[in-house]
């Protein structure tokens, strides 16, 4: 025993350093700010708004949501002067971990991704320049802060897939928004890479490459090091939101929100100089806790949409692309067990699913009650309001519907579900279960109900596949006002 415990000693002081410095930049002269946290959510197109969320899961994420954008691309919805494929409507994507990965390059490429995603990445062995095995030394290194610094897997991003691109190629466009949600381990709430936060640390976003936040956003305990973003306090004089004072000095306000507007407070004051951040599953697997906290922090009914944008909505659909694992493993059927790697997963499954049960739960629940105060609200302006705000002639004041769905396994069957569950969340798989999964993908994603309610809301049937269906009068579009 007590040479072990000496081994084990020497192991960890012979280790290399972990290199995780920050290379995120002090804010410059030129920060203005944008949609994330507290401004509205911008909708230049028409009245429809569609958003996806990409959960984590490493390949079989990436694979799965993949899948769901090809059901996406040939599913056919009216547009401005003619049809239009619904890939080209998505306003929003929100990405975790594996999830992530897709939605940065998606967010990069739009429908090109399409062409060459799974050649570059889902193909592709991403782990291979990692430090996947468990020994002495590897054990040494994770008890030293993780076993891969954060530079090796940022940097095979780099070279195979982003092309060293930094947030300023996504902050430039309209749409889609990208979110890369990570978890901030100390203050223990989830960190979106947005210039709300940002502005809050004093940093420069723009400059930051999207790999490190990727591989923040997928930087699994121990595995990986956690990336480090520097605060630079009293640098910058962006103030804080409004609501984050508001929020934390109420006594009754929900917890996610009084967590994110403390983190917040902290970075801003300079009380964390260092946020240390790894994979955002550990908080929000489903990356719905940004859209969750940006509803919440508003005072007014309509928030975070402009009065003009709550006006013109009608249709808001957001779907959920859930590769998580369900439970697997015999040691349910044995007294003795789980033990090693099995009881490591074990522990981290059950506190990644309980929290994205509950993340998707407060999002539905929230989107519920916007639905309901959105239609209050615009049903209580009065003729100069409606003309001020862009209300066209007919305008319905109730006929606004918001669709919240989950994609997942479990809606394919049980054999073919239990034959995805059995896939690893790695970031290296066979050529025929990444064909598996982009499959599953595209047939949950046109077989699932929220997707074809929605679709039949929008007054035709435009996907291949979906059956013709009238208009649907929900609760909110009986009445016109």
């Amino acid at each position: 025993m007590g040479r072990s415990v000496a081994w084990a000693a020497f192991l960890v002081g012979c280790a290399q350093a972990i290199h995780n410095e920050p290379i995120n930049q002090p804010l410059g002269s030129g920060f203005t700010p944008s949609i994330d946290l507290s401004h509205g959510i911008d909708t230049p197109y028409d009245s429809t708004v569609v958003a996806l969320s990409f959960s984590g899961g490493g390949t079989r994420a990436a694979a799965f949501a993949y899948g769901a954008l090809t059901g996406f691309e040939e599913t056919r919805v009216p547009g401005a002067s003619a049809s239009q494929s619904l890939l080209d409507r998505v306003d929003f994507v929100t990405g975790v971990s594996g999830g992530s990965v897709l939605a940065a390059y998606y967010g990069l490429k739009k429908r090109q991704a399409l062409a060459d995603f799974k050649q570059r990445f889902l193909l592709r062995n991403a782990e291979e320049n990692l430090q996947t095995g468990l020994n002495l030394l590897t054990i040494a290194r994770g008890l030293q802060g993780g076993i891969n610094d954060p530079t090796v897997f940022p940097r095979w991003l780099d070279d195979n897939l982003f092309d060293h691109a930094t947030f300023k190629n996504l902050l430039v466009q309209r749409r889609p928004y990208i979110w890369i949600n990570a978890s901030d381990i100390y203050d223990r709430t989830p960190f979106v890479f947005g210039r709300v936060i940002f502005g809050a640390l004093c940093s420069d976003l723009a400059s930051y490459p999207i790999s490190l936040a990727v591989a923040a956003s997928a930087a699994v305990p121990v595995i990986f090091a956690p990336i480090v973003i520097e605060g630079y306090p009293g640098r910058c004089s962006i103030p804080l939101p409004e609501w984050v004072g508001r929020v934390r000095n109420n006594a009754d306000a929900p917890p996610l929100l009084k967590l994110f507007a403390n983190a917040m407070a902290r970075y801003h004051s300079g009380e964390v100089r260092y946020v240390k951040l790894l994979d955002g599953g550990m908080v929000d697997n489903y990356g719905l806790a940004g859209f969750t906290i940006a509803r919440l922090a508003s005072d007014t009914p309509y928030g975070p949409l402009e009065p003009a944008e709550a006006v013109k909505l009608r249709r808001l659909l957001f779907l959920v692309i859930d590769a998580g694992r369900a439970p697997s493993g015999s040691w349910s059927q044995t007294v003795e067990g789980p033990s090693g790697v099995n009881l490591i997963t074990a522990a981290s499954d059950t506190a990644t699913e309980s929290g994205a049960v509950g993340s998707y739960s407060a999002f539905q629940g929230t989107m519920n009650k916007w639905q309901d105060e959105l239609v209050n609200w615009r049903c209580r302006l009065s003729p100069a309001e409606r003309r001020r705000f862009g209300a066209p002639p007919g305008w319905n004041c109730r006929d606004v519907k918001i669709f919240v769905g989950r994609v997942a396994f479990d809606q394919l069957g049980p054999q073919r579900a239990a034959a995805l569950n059995a896939v690893a969340t790695a970031f290296k798989l066979p050529p025929d279960q990444v064909d598996m999964l982009i499959a599953a993908g595209h047939d949950a994603v046109k077989g699932n109900s929220v997707f074809r309610s929605f679709l039949a809301s929008l007054g035709r049937a435009p996907a291949r596949g979906v059956p013709v269906a009238t208009p649907a009068t929900g609760p909110h579009e009986a009445q016109t006002q």
